[in-house]
């Protein structure tokens, strides 16, 4: 029976490894490399001038002052050196963080956009006329980056390539479908727009509001798992005020406890990103 409950075991340990690898499901990495999955960030972010590397010497110089400082403050330099490292993944979650807020505010905004590009378009209005309308009448969220696309078609007439700098502006996977849809439409012609921009916009809804459902029932999981994450750092900052707490991590044996733990604590961090996120559309028609 041992065998038996061996072998089971091991095929369903194998059958969720090859669930993260399902063949035809493209791969982050698949999908874009960090420097375009990070830029994308920072411009959901509010920081479009703050390029990866900024960000990435930001985080390095953040770490190296908080090492330094409890390094001094608890005379144990490789706590010090645990908590630089902590501290040089702040830019990123900050950015991480600012960048989910606005993308999450961007979800119950894209549907009245579209509703508004479509009624433009329904209208009479060119599409160039429709985009550059939502800069005056859309959504305040979206208003200056239709404003700039505007002014770009003004100054240069030329209608693909003010496209291509509003998906940069905007960054977002549903405002690349929508300007790939009209790109087609301005390109080969049809009437057909107008449907498919009305199907999109109750599409949006519905995926919002059944997003927001499984969120809300998620949140009190995710947020209990952060604070479990958390907990054993916050009792080390209070055990290091303490300096002979503090001595006993410069030893070998204290090193490899805050290693074990650090591995760990990202090992279960990592776990829990993955097993409770949610799928997100990613930018594929970039």
């Amino acid at each position: 029976m041992s065998a038996v409950f061996g072998l089971a075991l091991g095929a369903g340990l194998f059958l969720v490894w090859m669930a993260f690898w399902a063949p035809g499901v493209p791969t982050e990495r698949a999908r874009g490399g960090w420097y375009e999955r990070t830029q994308d960030q920072l411009i959901r972010a509010g920081a479009p001038g703050v390029t990866p590397w900024a960000l990435v010497a930001t985080s390095v110089t953040v770490g190296a002052l908080v090492a330094l400082f409890a390094g001094g403050g608890s005379g144990s330099p490789v706590i010090g050196a645990a908590f630089g490292v902590i501290a040089a993944r702040g830019p990123f979650a900050l950015v991480g963080m600012r960048a989910a807020k606005r993308q999450l505010s961007m979800r119950d905004v894209w549907p009245e956009a579209v509703d508004q590009l479509a009624s433009g378009i329904r209208a009479g209005l060119s599409l160039s006329e429709a985009l550059g309308q939502l800069g005056e009448r859309g959504p305040e969220q979206v208003r200056e980056p239709f404003t700039a696309f505007a002014e770009d078609f003004r100054a240069s007439g030329r209608f693909g390539d003010c496209l291509d700098a509003l998906k940069a502006r905007l960054a977002d996977p549903i405002a690349d479908r929508i300007v790939e849809a009209l790109r087609i439409t301005r390109d080969v012609g049809g009437t057909d727009v107008g449907r498919l921009l009305r199907t999109l916009s109750q599409f949006l809804r519905d995926d919002a509001r059944t997003r927001g459902e499984l969120e809300a029932r998620q949140s009190w999981t995710s947020n209990a798992a952060k604070l479990a994450v958390a907990a054993p750092w916050v009792v080390l900052a209070l055990l290091s005020t303490r300096p002979a707490n503090a001595a006993a991590y410069n030893t070998a044996s204290g090193v490899t406890i805050l290693v074990v733990g650090g591995l760990s604590t990202v090992l279960a961090y990592r776990l829990m990103v993955r097993i409770g996120r949610l799928p997100e559309e990613s930018r594929v028609l970039r």
